[in-house]
């Protein structure tokens, strides 16, 4: 071993990073396991090292005795008392040994260093990224394996996967790039770093260095949606009313806007004022379209958006990219609709609600409002909140739904009964539709996929319910959950 260690270590610490006491560590462990190898195992050796000398010193403790049966763990007191003048017989007394260890010893001290200042270095790298998922970061392009990229971003290497690539995006060994740190993995070869171009938070993070009334906190980015290498969008609001949000994110000449574009290779950015009223907010998503009116549901978060007809292609956009890139920033669920078709939707409608007692042209036209599409979601409404809404007499309210109830029956059947009468029907070969939650759209997908009945609902389970496109899990448990609860209040009528 070398005779003064200080400098070493003091350099080791500043190229590596890694914490004085950590060296001295793995000095101290390698010494240790190499003297295992001379002195065997026999006897209690202790590692120390020596900061004034810089030199780590091997002891061996031996107990000191008159007579030696033992030269391996004990001592003669004549020979202890010529290292420490004071000693006694019994005492426990510290032999220095030597460190020459010879060519293996040293071989099997220089692994055991290496991978002790490796795991510090993997930890000290681990600390340092672990909260630091979701910055930004620059490097360069180290290699490229399998269609991955592997990116030198100082003391770590990062890889950038070919999924979280932007496509059509082309990479050179040495090349400058930055991305959004994605996620940070610990495992057996030291931590993994993961890197995305494709991340919406990559647009808003690019727009926080760019704009910097983002950073003062003047301006939030709410969200962003992204259809990578194409197109996007990102919602900003200001906290003060002289700040003009998209203005600001724009910048002089569209300098700042550039700047993100750029950096994401032509992506088409609209930038959109966030709004406190969802229906503004989602008609601003959809821009360029211009919207003539909007209806919405807010308990399933869903809107229908009606448009002239010639804004129905500019707000569905090539592909439906518009309007998918609008649900997703918003978080709605958005149907558009030309005035042409909802005028004649709307018209078969209103014909079916004047059908009913007490409705006439106007009344149509409040329940349409409302947010009623058909005879069916007039069966289940409760009469009161029908009366509140038509602001009629509870008793005229009770005659529209059972009037609705009876108009459902399928052909062939006898009318459902009023409320609180009973009938002999069999409730489970009722259709669908009669269920609670269940409209036309979704009737007439369940139908198409042979569940006509009540029955059929309840013959299968969840797992094959949720496997129907629009259909998740929830939404199949409901429908489940809504059949039994059907079946048993028809029982209790």
């Amino acid at each position: 071993m070398p005779t003064n260690l200080n400098y070493v270590i003091d350099q080791v610490g500043k190229d590596k990073g890694i914490d004085r006491k950590v060296i001295i560590d793995a000095l101290e462990q390698a010494v240790l396991t190499a003297s295992r190898k001379k002195y065997g195992h026999q006897g209690e050796i202790e590692v120390h090292y020596n900061e004034e000398i810089g030199e780590v010193e091997l002891f061996q403790f031996k107990q000191v005795v008159d007579e030696i049966s033992t030269s391996e763990t004990e001592i003669s007191l004549e020979e202890a008392r010529e290292l420490d003048s004071e000693v006694q017989v019994g005492d426990s007394l510290g032999v220095k040994l030597n460190t020459d260890f010879g060519r293996i010893g040293a071989q099997t001290a220089k692994q055991v260093i290496i991978q002790k200042v490796r795991d510090a270095e993997r930890e000290n790298i681990y600390n340092e990224f672990k909260d630091r998922k979701g910055d930004l970061v620059s490097g360069t392009v180290q290699r490229m394996e399998k269609g991955n990229l592997y990116v030198n971003i100082g003391r770590a290497e990062a890889v950038l996967l070919g999924k979280e690539q932007i496509p059509g995006e082309v990479h050179r060994q040495g090349e400058r790039i930055r991305a959004y740190i994605l996620d940070i993995q610990k495992n057996a070869k030291g931590p993994q770093i993961f890197l995305s171009r494709t991340h919406p938070a990559f647009l808003i993070k690019l727009f926080e260095m760019e704009v910097p009334e983002i950073s003062e906190g003047i301006i939030k980015a709410i969200s962003a949606a992204r259809e990578p290498g194409e197109r996007a969008k990102i919602s900003v609001y200001s906290s003060s009313r002289d700040v003009d949000p998209v203005g600001a994110c724009v910048g002089m000449k569209g300098s700042r806007v550039q700047n993100v574009v750029q950096e994401l290779r032509g992506e088409r950015i609209d930038i959109i004022p966030w709004a406190q009223d969802q229906a503004k907010y989602v008609c601003s998503a959809l821009a360029p379209a211009k919207i003539s009116r909007v209806y919405i549901d807010e308990e399933n978060r869903h809107m229908e958006v009606v448009v002239a007809d010639d804004q129905l292609s500019l707000a569905i956009g090539k592909k439906g990219q518009n309007v998918r890139l609008a649900s997703k920033l918003t978080g709605w669920k958005i149907d558009i609709k030309s005035e042409s078709k909802m005028d004649k939707i709307s018209g078969e409608i209103f014909e079916v609600f004047k059908s009913l007692p007490y409705i006439g042209d106007v009344g149509s036209r409040i329940l349409y409002n409302e947010g009623f599409r058909s005879i069916n979601e007039l069966s289940e409404v409760d009469p009161e909140e029908l009366a509140r809404v038509l602001e009629i007499e509870k008793e005229k309210a009770v005659e529209i739904v059972e009037r609705a109830l009876q108009l459902m029956k399928p052909e062939g059947k006898e009318d459902k009964a009023p409320i609180g009468i009973q009938t002999d029907r069999e409730p489970e070969q009722d259709p669908v539709d009669r269920m609670e939650g269940v409209g036309e759209k979704l009737a007439e997908m369940l139908k198409t996929h042979g569940f006509h009945i009540i029955q059929d609902i309840l013959k299968t389970d969840v797992e094959k319910l949720s496997s129907l496109q629009g259909i998740g899990v929830k939404r199949a448990e409901r429908l489940i959950h809504s059949a039994k609860h059907y079946i048993e209040s028809s029982k209790n009528e």
